[in-house]
Formats: structure tokens, sequence, C-alpha cells
């Protein structure tokens, strides 16, 4: 019996090393994500709080308000002070600061990270000689984590799905001769990539309702924007991801070697777009290449209408930038697309 079980135990060994595509992978991807990590975050001190302040550069004139100076706080400028307070309302940021003129600042009642910073504002002015801003308050309640981050997984979910139920299925249907027997029909290349992407289409937003109405049964997150904009930006996500699928499959033979190249891909989306993180202060090469990626303008038009109650308007430029996208890859696809 053990004769047996090492003898199986060795062919599916030098099965495995055998396959290079498969150990390179296992080798290359923690090494990947090790240094992605590293890439992202700093290696210096993180700021305990958060903190907005209303005007163009106030962040940085520490002369308008001696709190500026306060160390281990990140200030972030907003212009639009309606949607600085809303952040406030929601703990996104635990305090909002108005500097200019007679100054204000705005603080969530509940918050208990924004009773520490207002103590600190408070003690910044004490021996400044500088007259303090007045208080106004807010008292929503705090948004979950759960609430931030389900847009997030549902668009990671349409990207795993997109790439594999697209990408790697033609890859198979071409490597077992199902794409040479369906070169002897009069079917073009465009007609059969799109049949793919409207079936694609249909069992990914399909899915996406499904998981959506079970956690919102489960867990009663936010939904503060325009069912239709949403909808609209999945859809328009969708698209995208599905013929990026599609331009990797159009020419790949093996399964192994679309296995790799959808892993390469995905991955790096994974990380760098804001499904389970803020870019927020991260590395600001790291910022760059996440505002090139598909993934994130997916991730932050959703959580926009989610999170933020945005509108179809709102959206309207990550729809259009998706869905402009999705067809221009559709079309590359169908140009380099090869039957065997």
């Amino acid at each position: 019996m053990w004769r047996r079980i090492l003898a199986i135990l060795k062919a599916r060994n030098r099965e495995f090393y055998r396959d290079r595509a498969g150990l390179s992978w296992n080798i290359a991807m923690p090494v990947l994500m090790v240094f992605g990590f590293a890439f992202i975050f700093r290696g210096e001190p993180e700021d305990l709080f958060k903190v907005g302040v209303l005007g163009e550069h106030a962040a940085t004139a520490v002369n308008v308000s001696p709190f500026l100076a306060t160390r281990y706080i990140r200030f972030i400028p907003f212009d639009d002070a309606q949607s600085a307070i809303a952040k406030v309302d929601r703990h996104q940021i635990d305090l909002l600061l108005d500097p200019h003129g007679a100054g204000r600042y705005w603080i969530n009642v509940h918050s208990p990270r924004g009773y520490l910073v207002e103590r600190l504002l408070q003690a910044s002015y004490a021996g400044s000689g500088m007259p303090p801003p007045q208080r106004q308050t807010v008292s929503g309640r705090a948004l979950r984590y759960v609430d931030w981050v389900l847009p997030g997984v549902l668009a990671m979910n349409i990207m795993f799905s997109s790439l594999w139920g697209v990408g790697w299925v033609i890859v198979r249907y071409r490597k077992n001769g199902v794409l040479r027997r369906l070169r002897a029909t009069p079917l073009s290349a465009f007609e059969f990539l799109t049949a793919q992407v409207i079936s694609r289409l249909l069992v990914v937003l399909t899915a996406t309702f499904v998981v959506y109405v079970g956690a919102d049964l489960a867990l009663d997150f936010v939904m503060r924007g325009s069912w239709p904009a949403l909808i609209l930006v999945y859809v328009a996500g969708s698209l995208c991801l599905i013929s990026v699928g599609l331009v990797i499959a159009a020419r790949l033979r093996t399964e192994e070697l679309a296995d790799g190249v959808l892993n390469i891909l995905s991955w790096p989306m994974l990380l760098l777009s804001g499904v389970w993180f803020s870019m927020e202060g991260t590395n600001p090469a790291a910022r760059f290449v996440s505002s090139l990626l598909p993934l994130t303008h997916l991730v932050d038009a959703a959580r926009a209408v989610m999170v933020d109650g945005a509108g179809v308007a709102q959206v309207l430029p990550e729809i259009v930038l998706l869905g402009g996208m999705g067809l221009v890859l559709l079309l590359i696809a169908a140009r380099i697309f090869r039957w065997d």
C-alpha cells in the first residue's frame, strides 16, 4: 500500500514541478503581494486623527490657526462645506475646521475621536491670543466598515467573475477545438465576442443583485444614492472588465498561461483600487497607478452612490469612462482574436 501511495506522490510532485507556470506563480505571488503592500504603505508613523479644513491650501497655512501645527493629525483640504460636514456626520473625519473669518468648526457629538480632537483644538487656542472658532454640532451615526466596504466587495466579485468567466473559458474553448469548429460557421469574431459579453453581463449582474439583496437583509447597510445611478455604474463596470478578459483571451492557448495572466492583472487591481482600504494617505505613486485601473473607477463610483448619496449626474464621468473603455476593448479583442 505504502509503495503505491509513494508512487502516486512522486508522480504528482513531478507533475507539479514540471508545470512551470503554476510553480512560478506559487513562488511569485506572495513576493509580489509583500512588495505591493510595501509600495502602497509608507513606513512613516501613522496620523492618529483626520481633520477637514475648508479653503484651498488652508491645511498648510499654520498662521491661520495654531491648531494646524498639531502633529499626528492628517489635515484634509475641502472646498465644499456640505460634503465635508456630511463626512463629519458619518464619522469619516473627526472634525471639520473653517479657520477663515470668525472661524467655525463642526464636531459629531457621538464621536469619541471627535471629542479628543476637539480638546486638542481648544488647547491649541488657549495660549495663542487668537479667538477660538465657534462650535457647530452634528449627530449622525457612524458609517460602519461593512457599509463602506460593500461597494468594493461587489465590484471585486464582478471583476473575478468577468475575467475568469470569459477569459479562462474562451482559452479552454480554443484548446479543446470548440473555436475551430465555430470558425467553419458564418459567425464572425465580433459576433462571437458580443454574445460572450451579453451572456456574462447577465450572469454577473444577476449574481451581484443576489449578493446585494442577501447582504441587505442580513446587515441592513446604507444606500443613500440613486438606484438608476448604481445600476448604470455596475453595468458599465461589468462591460469594461468583461472586455478586459476578452482582450487577454484573444490569443492565449493554454488555461495555465491564462490563469497566470489573469492573476497578474487582477491582484494589483484588488490591492490598489480601494476595495478593502482607502487609498487616501498612501504612496503618491500608488495613488497614480490606482487612478489608471478600471476597478478603481468602479469602486469609487459605486461608493459615491451608496455611501455619499450621489446621483447619475455625479457619477456620469465614471459611467462614460468605464463604458467607453469597455467598447474600445471589445473592438480590440475582435480585431486581434484568433480561432485556433
